[in-house]
């Protein structure tokens, strides 16, 4: 449980770290454009004042100055009109459409919503308006925060992506080995426990618990074939779903203590027909069972319903434990994930694992309570995939 939690932490963590970098950089280069803005109302000032002042008739300012401020403008596009609105000339836009009356007025009131317009008074009361939008430089540095935050945040998501990539794959590789090595491991002495069970079948049939004996080694023989099955593709078979679940249920209840009552809400004698490998289904249901069992210390109710409709069989498995918070509902089924002093918390992952990928089918907590119980879901297709 300690570990998850600082794994956890440690993925929010770096995530905080790129967001906090990038809205660094948004501040900073929020700061410089506005700088920058101010700068570039300036420039044109003086180009509207330089402009208004050449107009005039009497002018007795240096006409060779005041051309070269104007022409010094090559980066903010500007708009010239009268006080009718009438555009007496541009600057900075599109050379190809110099002629083109349509593309000014449009451009005109673009940049009317840009900026505030400067006003140039002339002789007698007339005046002229000059209406500029940003340079092309100041707009990218605009918009280069965001992008620059944008690929931050795609950098740790891709990083975080072919890491959790890599890791499943070392994973995947440990859980193989291990699944085999156990099955390896269990499989002489299920052999030999077998074989002695049937000698005492034979020389003392009057020992009833021969029979029990002998359901327990098959489940053995189960178990290791489950093991011995991960890591590759499960062949499928249509098998009546109802009968595989009763037959799981009637194992563990016989197993389980008095104080755990299994009550069966729904009919034993129906019949659901589904793809599926029932050795490995049979392990799912043990798992949420045993999970329920131990959400409620061992005293409570188990209910399993079982419905079904045109493309799917539903699952539900409900228990009167302690119930599941909210914010654990997905993490119950990650690797690793436990609330026990004791165990690996990987039963229901392993469930997860069984019910999406080798079944094509879903398994998620459809309601929970803290203090009042939870029930957890299996949903399977009724198609072959």
């Amino acid at each position: 449980m300690k570990i998850f939690r600082y794994k956890t932490f440690g993925k929010y963590f770096l995530l905080l770290f790129a967001v906090s970098i990038g809205m660094g950089s948004l501040i900073y280069t929020e700061n410089l454009v506005r700088k920058l803005k101010g700068e570039e109302r300036k420039n044109v000032q003086l180009w509207a004042e330089a402009t208004r002042l050449i107009s005039l008739p009497d002018t007795s300012q240096n006409v060779e100055f005041l051309s070269t401020i104007i022409e010094n403008n090559t980066t903010v596009p500007v708009i010239l009109t009268d006080e009718s609105d009438s555009i007496i000339s541009a600057r900075n836009f599109d050379n190809h459409k110099a002629d083109d009356f349509k593309y000014f007025r449009k451009e005109l009131e673009k940049t009317k919503k840009e900026n505030k317009p400067i006003v140039n008074n002339l002789e007698n009361g007339h005046y002229n308006l000059i209406y500029y939008k940003d340079s092309i430089i100041l707009t990218m540095l605009i918009y280069y925060p965001y992008i620059q935050l944008g690929l931050i945040i795609l950098f740790i998501l891709v990083s975080y992506e072919a890491f959790r990539s890599s890791r499943k794959a070392q994973q995947n590789q440990v859980w193989v080995g291990m699944s085999k090595e156990t099955a390896h491991q269990l499989g002489t002495p299920t052999s030999s426990l077998g074989g002695w069970i049937e000698i005492l079948q034979n020389k003392y049939p009057e020992i009833s618990i021969a029979k029990e004996l002998a359901r327990d080694v098959e489940r053995l023989e189960k178990v290791t074939e489950r093991f011995s099955r991960i890591g590759s593709k499960p062949s499928l078979s249509i098998e009546n779903i109802v009968t595989i679940i009763s037959r799981t249920v009637d194992y563990l209840k016989s197993r389980a203590s008095s104080k755990v009552k299994f009550i069966y809400d729904y009919n034993t004698k129906n019949e659901i027909l589904i793809p599926v490998n029932s050795a490995l289904f049979e392990w799912v249901i043990e798992n949420v069972s045993k999970n329920a069992i131990d959400a409620m210390e061992g005293s409570g109710e188990i209910t399993i319903k079982i419905a079904e409709n045109e493309k799917q069989a539903l699952i539900d498995i409900s228990d009167t434990g302690k119930g599941i918070p909210k914010s654990a509902f997905k993490k119950i089924f990650y690797p690793g994930f436990t609330t026990k002093q004791r165990g690996w918390g990987l039963g229901l992952s392993l469930a997860k694992r069984i019910v999406e990928e080798y079944h094509n089918g879903k398994i998620f907590v459809r309601h929970s309570e803290v203090g009042k119980g939870s029930c957890i879901r299996i949903v399977m297709n009724k198609d072959k995939f």
